[in-house]
């Protein structure tokens, strides 16, 4: 097996999302202290989400906000209120990724990758396999050897 970057265990963070009931008001901090939105609005139909990003880094803060009631998210916010949602790691690739976590008895809220924000393909680990932490692992599409829709633009 050949064993790279990521195979190892050496991951980038990618983003770190913020469940909010509205962005505009969750907006506020990230605006006081600087931040600016470093693109429009997006939904993620695949989630029932709209996110609003902020670049700190190198890294996201991604402002996540429910767009239908029967969300994933709608029920986070019942419970939790708003806050931390998840930590999200960028990876080469997914598929592999979740079959080597898979071989170490990770468990995932869905057996394929779905669509994500900016083109991109992720997988959400279950929070008891996160210490109570949802992990979501996200890869991004490949253009030439570069990765795109990450601030950085850099490939892996």
């Amino acid at each position: 097996m050949k064993l790279g970057l990521f195979t190892l265990g050496l991951f980038k963070l990618d983003h770190v999302a913020i469940a909010t009931p509205d962005l505009d008001s969750g907006s506020a901090p990230y605006l006081a202290l600087g931040l600016l939105p470093e693109g429009p609005d997006e939904d993620v139909e695949s989630q029932g989400v709209r996110v609003r990003a902020f670049e700190v880094g190198g890294s996201l803060i991604e402002l996540l906000s429910p767009t239908r009631p029967d969300s994933p998210l709608s029920t986070f916010l019942a419970r939790r209120g708003a806050g931390l949602h998840h930590l999200a790691l960028r990876v080469a690739d997914l598929g592999a990724e979740m079959k080597r976590l898979r071989g170490l008895g990770a468990q995932f809220l869905s057996d394929e990758p779905q669509a994500g924000r900016r083109d991109t393909r992720v997988a959400f680990l279950h929070p008891r396999w996160g210490q109570g932490t949802l992990i979501e692992l996200v890869e991004h599409p490949l253009v030439g050897h570069a990765l795109v829709g990450h601030p950085d633009g850099r490939g892996t």
